[in-house]
């Protein structure tokens, strides 16, 4: 299975490529990202900061993952975004890293739907076959 990625899709040469990944048109991957086996990411994704996404994780366009959190008191401390195996991720949803209030990490289960333009902020634990909306 190998992995694809579009001419037309940035993808920083120290980011972790799994096997069968696909990286669709205008799609920006950060240095410190993770992509797990056959994660599949549309077109215009951003996936960024210390992000790890499960296996066969699939995004959709103008999602906008691993910014850093909206929160005033976070200075730029070396937070992650953890996403799990099978989760759907729809058009528009954010999703941001922890902050030290909450322990530098926000975790996103297996199996979890994200509906359009939903919002996983920092700090987040959240738990297997979820559905978020907005």
């Amino acid at each position: 299975m190998s992995t694809s990625i579009h001419p037309m899709a940035i993808v920083d040469p120290s980011a972790k490529l799994g096997a069968g990944v696909t990286i669709g048109p205008f799609c920006t991957v950060g240095a410190d990202v993770v992509l797990s086996d056959g994660v599949e990411l549309i077109s215009h994704v951003v996936v960024t900061g210390r992000t790890t996404i499960g296996p066969r994780t699939k995004i959709y366009p103008f999602a906008s993952i691993g910014h850093p959190p909206q929160d005033l008191k976070y200075k730029g401390e070396p937070s992650t975004l953890t996403i799990g195996a099978d989760c759907v991720i729809r058009e528009g949803v954010t999703m941001n890293p922890g902050t030290e209030g909450g322990g530098m990490k926000t975790v996103v289960g297996d199996r979890g739907l994200f509906l359009a333009n939903s919002h996983v902020g920092h700090d987040s634990v959240i738990g297997n076959n979820v559905i978020f909306s907005n």
